[in-house]
């Protein structure tokens, strides 16, 4: 099974013949992920990596049933690019594109909520590492070698801590059934919670290992939806319980304000909560791979 991607899934790259996008598209080609062409506008009509290029979205669905579509176009021009996959029949997209405003973002976000919920294309990102379901496809950037395909799930606000889980889980010989970066940034397309919810639906899914961070409430909110409504395990990681508080961290969405802060913003306030809701904590990001055994071992 896993979630939102998989072998037959057709995938479009927009910005497909620049250089970080020919770059990554090939890695995914070589991955075996269903590639079916690419989007770069005035470019209509030629050929790169052995596949077509288009100059819209809407003709890369029409002409190649394209139905996946990652990012990689410059952070002034991403949301538009977004809106465009939304608006021709996308049904998921991955923005890798760091730096897009945030005004852009809420701009992309009422986008989206025009359109009926069994219609709205899901987005994960921007500013994320993007999506894998190991031994089937790649839709991101992350090295494709370090997953092994298995039924624990990753969700992540971090693209290099869940490489780190995944590359701990293989040397266990713990596999991922799909792992999904939702990105750093304030505001981004899909949250822990939607994915958790996703992940409870998929019966190749045993264990969820969240990956968190200080600021915003998105942990504390997926805690609340586990302890509600999910019947797997849930694991959690929060980075940042040192850092003192009003300090900026790599993620533009990872900052506890030092005048106001919100309940459930702070690390540590992160881990209390969740811990209270059930979710099995796990202590530090060397310890990601261990945990995971242990609450796979129990469910044996």
């Amino acid at each position: 099974m896993a979630i939102l991607i998989n072998e037959t899934t057709r995938i479009i790259v927009q910005g497909f013949t620049g250089k970080i996008g020919s770059f990554h598209a090939q890695d995914m080609i070589n991955y075996g992920s269903n590639v079916v062409g690419g989007v770069t506008p005035g470019k209509g009509g030629q050929t790169h990596l052995g596949l077509p290029v288009f100059n819209t979205v809407k003709e890369a669905v029409q002409q190649a049933g394209a139905e996946a579509s990652i990012i990689f176009v410059p952070p002034a021009f991403a949301a538009d690019s977004i809106m465009e996959a939304a608006d021709a029949g996308i049904k998921y997209c991955v923005a890798i594109t760091d730096g897009i405003p945030t005004q852009d973002m809420m701009t992309v976000k009422n986008f989206l909520r025009r359109f009926p919920i069994e219609e709205r294309m899901i987005l994960t990102g921007p500013n994320c590492a993007g999506t894998i379901s190991p031994g089937r496809a790649m839709l991101g950037i992350m090295p494709g070698h370090i997953y092994m395909q298995g039924n624990v799930g990753i969700v992540g606000r971090s693209g290099t801590l869940g490489y780190e889980a995944a590359d701990q889980m293989k040397r266990l010989g713990i596999g991922i059934s799909t792992s999904v970066g939702i990105g750093g940034d304030p505001i981004n397309g899909s949250s822990h919670r939607d994915i958790l919810e996703k992940f409870e639906q998929d019966p190749e899914t045993k264990v969820v290992l969240m990956i968190g961070e200080i600021g915003g409430p998105q942990e504390v909110e997926a805690g609340l939806f586990a302890q509600a409504h999910m019947s797997k395990p849930v694991i959690a990681y929060i980075a940042g319980l040192t850092a003192p508080e009003g300090r900026r961290m790599g993620h533009a969405g990872a900052i506890i304000s030092a005048i106001i802060s919100s309940a459930g913003e702070s690390a540590a306030e992160k881990v209390a909560l969740l811990r209270e809701m059930g979710v099995t904590i796990c202590p530090t990001p060397a310890a990601m791979g261990t945990t995971v055994a242990e609450v796979l071992a129990k469910l044996k």
